[in-house]
């Protein structure tokens, strides 16, 4: 028995509401950042526990149950999980959304009685399937738990166009039909379909995917409470779906690619495939010491981080070399592309986590101007943001990507543990460069012994 009256639940669910909005609006910036993160599970909270009181709920202590469980798995999960593994969990938690809005949407195909609510429940088994399984796809693809080139197979093209004809003939069905048959048969094509979108997405294209099914899963949740005629889920997935959408065309326009060339790209040669080749041609390598030497006599540095920072866990030690050069009056500044890392403000968190201040993380359009007037550019397990092929060779998985130009600056310096390629692939003209000096080695390790340089200077 509902212990609120509808006036007091509208009231809550309003409350909550209005908690997702600032939480997406805080989420905007990474000063407001961890607020908006309270706010939206605070949101969450009261939607959730609403509903307990509002509605009579069978099942009651299943569903507690369930709920631990859930927490049981999920809170250590999320301490334990290290920053350069955001991505998966940020996939793996976008999949759980899509498949849980799925299933209920095909439980509740025996309480269909509408055109309208059959039509909700089609669309939300559908899309909420796809977002599951291309989200474990995804996922699969970050954890290197499968290989990160684009993967296909003859005559796949033809497959996903038919597989798309029956899955909108089999929706069309379900509306008029309405029988539990259809809709497993919807779910199951939901979930094909699903692995086919991602499979032929290979490398620096994978973040941009996992976005557009963050998307996917928001639209497949507001339809879900439409189904269930809960205005709080309507609301949360349509923020879901809207800044998601918002957020792949950023994303994609950061890469300079449409959206659809990077979920077809491969079918056409033009995704980010990843490699392992190596490059045999010559390069500058130098020690800490004559690393040390360029940043403690320079006048301006810039910071470009990457994966590779992620990678070393080497924020802190990064900022400890900062703090020491600042000390000696040099200006040291981060420059932060917006895809560096494997998702939009992976860097920023990951420096805040070391307590660099935001008034030194700069975005690209701000930082660019800067590097003709840098003595020294600091490429930390960056590769691709700074790959001047991105401007000047047509046909590169990269072109017309905006970059960081690195190479404008008066001396380059790369910390790498070796020449492989970066996420996408290709090689970087930039690290064979007669001002540009490579120092080989594990990220924290070397940033260590040149602090220590810095030091002794």
């Amino acid at each position: 028995m509902s212990i609120l009256t509808q006036e007091v639940e509208a009231l809550l669910y309003l409350f909550a509401a209005v908690c997702f909005i600032l939480a997406l609006r805080g989420l905007s910036s990474p000063k407001s950042a961890r607020r908006g993160n309270l706010l939206g599970a605070l949101g969450a909270l009261v939607g959730v526990v609403t509903v307990f009181l509002a509605e009579e709920l069978s099942n009651v202590g299943w569903i507690l149950i369930v709920i631990a469980v859930g927490s049981i798995i999920s809170v250590p999960a999320s301490r334990l999980v290290q920053m350069t593994q955001m991505p998966q969990l940020v996939a793996l938690f976008n999949g759980v959304g899509g498949g849980a809005a799925a299933v209920v949407a095909f439980l509740e195909l025996s309480a269909a009685d509408t055109l309208g609510f059959l039509i909700a429940v089609a669309f939300t088994i559908f899309v909420g399937s796809v977002s599951f399984s291309g989200s474990v796809i995804t996922f699969a693809k970050l954890q290197e738990l499968m290989t990160t080139r684009p993967v296909m197979f003859k005559g796949q093209p033809a497959v996903m166009v038919v597989l798309t004809l029956v899955s909108l003939v089999g929706a069309v069905w379900l509306v008029l039909d309405g029988s539990f048959l259809l809709g497993t048969a919807l779910m199951a094509a939901g979930l094909i379909m699903g692995v086919l979108v991602v499979l032929p997405v290979g490398g620096a294209d994978v973040p941009i995917v996992i976005s557009l099914l963050n998307a996917m899963t928001g639209l497949a949740v507001a339809a879900s409470g439409l189904v269930l005629g809960n205005t709080l889920l309507l609301v949360a997935g349509t923020l879901v779906g809207a800044s998601g959408t918002l957020l792949t065309r950023a994303m994609a326009s950061a890469m300079g690619r449409s959206v659809s060339n990077t979920i077809f790209g491969a079918f056409k040669g033009g995704s980010t495939a990843g490699s392992t080749e190596v490059s045999d041609r010559p390069v500058k390598s130098g020690s800490a010491e004559d690393v040390a030497i360029l940043l403690g006599y320079a006048q301006r540095v810039i910071v470009v981080p990457g994966y590779g920072l992620a990678v070393a866990q080497a924020q802190h030690t990064m900022y400890e070399l900062a703090k020491a050069l600042e000390d000696k009056g040099i200006d040291v500044v981060f420059g932060i592309h917006p895809v560096a890392g494997r998702m939009p403000g992976h860097m920023n968190v990951l420096l805040a986590e070391a307590n660099v201040p935001y008034e030194v993380l700069q975005e690209m359009d701000e930082v660019n101007p800067q590097f003709k007037t840098a003595d020294v550019c600091l490429v930390v397990g960056a590769n691709d943001v700074v790959n001047p092929a991105a401007k000047t060779t047509a046909g590169s998985p990269i072109y017309g990507m905006p970059i960081l130009d690195a190479g404008e600056a008066k001396q380059v310096v790369f910390l790498k543990r070796s020449m492989r390629p970066g996420f996408a692939g290709i090689e970087n003209d930039l690290l064979y460069e007669p001002n540009t000096t490579l120092l080989f080695g594990d990220a924290k390790d070397s940033l260590s012994k040149v602090l220590g340089a810095v030091k002794a200077l």
